[in-house]
């Protein structure tokens, strides 16, 4: 009974969240405070110390710092430099959105502000180009989302942050390297980004004649400030990334195992902020504005019903269920049909994976199934619906627009072409990852 109203509430929150415009995770917090104090006796006490300090410290951190790369404009330059350097491939355009796109969300731009710099500059291209748009808006929210699926971008830091938590409530089990997983979960984001945007690209006759016309504007130099964010975001991701690597490469070696124990991405980021700001890279308080709060709290309310879900026995209920329900060879599709279904109403990192990811350790045992399968069919389920025009990406999309005629076609065809294209196809490609890994 107690687990049916949790799950009640948590539905419940995010239509609440959904028709009355309030961030989810206020709700998620009050939901909580009701069956957790009222309906299970958890104390005040025990319940705020739910609130998932760790996650809500990383996103904080790493966007802070990657803020100043947003306020003085080096994302923008650096798309505008990786969009140039294409310009003798004008029939791979979506792919070279692509890229850029990858490349803005693994050097830590968050989904958001890619496609608030890509969404106008691409729907320019693909007038220009003839390219179209639809193509180009998958394209974009696709780099985007893969992008910021590495282990250091925006996405991937709470990713792994989730995926470590969905172990603490079973510390019977052995912990992944939630690096790994999540690098895992890039790859894959990557190829099935780049099959979705070749069926874009080839299925239109639209695109046929794509890249013809087209004049690329050589953009003006990087300025001092400019170059010193991107010199600073390319050691921050050396200092990441590197002692993980060499601990992997090299699993012997008891002190790069050490120091790769002691590298952690927020406390790393905060190092960088500080190093940004002693530079005078940007305003602080427009650094500190941009900080994605609305997401934190979102993430951070739904980890506290979460957290209660787990103490009521909700999550290892609904693992058993699954687990006896659902044929072994068909749960990565149910996973990745579940994750898209909550994403076109909800937030990946705020709701879908919060939800999800605490079902998968004891699901991956007592099926038999890779725990890392089951993280990405998650994940790559629920962005495969990310391109909703009731998204913010698709959105976001739309308003860059240029007239209301053209707004109101896109949103159609984001809504009855893109959607179900990508959710289909990652479907099939998440059943076809789980019978090879």
């Amino acid at each position: 009974m107690m687990s049916a109203l949790i799950v009640a509430s948590i539905a419940l929150a995010v239509a609440l969240g959904y028709k009355t415009k309030i961030n989810t995770g206020f709700f998620c917090i009050v939901f909580a405070y009701a069956i957790g104090c009222f309906g299970l006796g958890i104390s005040a006490k025990e319940l705020i110390a739910c609130w998932p300090t760790s996650t809500m410290f990383v996103i904080l951190s790493v966007s802070l710092f990657y803020n100043f790369a947003a306020v003085n404009g080096t994302l923008e330059k650096l798309s505008s430099c990786l969009l140039y350097a294409c310009r003798k491939f004008p029939g791979l355009l979506p792919f070279a959105l692509f890229f850029v796109a990858v490349v803005l969300s693994v050097m830590g731009a968050a989904f958001f502000t890619v496609l608030a710099f890509l969404a106008p500059i691409t729907l320019l291209i693909c007038e220009e180009a003839r390219m179209d748009k639809l193509t180009g808006a998958v394209a974009i929210n696709c780099g985007a989302l893969a992008g910021g699926n590495f282990p250091t971008a925006a996405l991937g830091v709470v990713f792994r942050g989730l995926i470590d938590t969905a172990y603490e409530s079973e510390p019977s089990l052995a912990v992944p390297d939630s690096f790994v997983e999540e690098m895992k979960i890039f790859a894959l984001a990557v190829v099935f980004s780049l099959a979705l945007i070749a069926i874009f690209r080839f299925a239109f006759k639209s695109n046929r004649n794509i890249g013809r016309g087209i004049t690329f504007e050589k953009p003006e130099p990087f300025d001092a400030r400019q170059r010193a964010t991107l010199n600073l975001m390319l050691i921050m991701m050396g200092v990441v990334l590197v002692f993980p690597v060499l601990s992997l490469l090299l699993p012997g070696n008891a002190l790069l195992g050490a120091v790769s124990g002691k590298i952690d991405v927020g406390l790393v980021a905060v190092c960088f902020a500080v190093a940004a700001l002693l530079m005078n890279l940007a305003p602080q308080k427009e650094v500190i504005a941009r900080v994605p709060w609305n997401t934190i709290l979102m993430i951070a309310g739904a980890g506290i019903l979460i957290a209660v879900a787990v103490k009521a026995g909700t999550i290892d209920a609904l693992s058993t269920w699954i687990g006896s329900n659902v044929p072994v060879a068909m749960v990565p599709l149910a996973f990745s049909l579940v994750g898209a279904f909550m994403s076109f109403f909800s937030s990946t990192t705020g709701v879908v994976a919060p939800a999800l990811f605490p079902l998968i350790p004891s699901l991956a045992v007592s099926t038999g199934l890779n725990p890392a399968v089951l993280f990405a069919c998650t994940i790559l389920g629920a962005q495969s619906s990310a391109i909703s025009p009731f998204s913010s990406g698709g959105s976001l999309i739309i308003s860059s627009c240029g007239n209301e005629e053209e707004r109101n076609s896109l949103f159609n065809r984001l809504l009855f072409v893109a959607v179900p294209v990508s959710v289909v196809c990652c479907a099939f490609y998440n059943l076809a990852v789980a019978m090879i890994l």
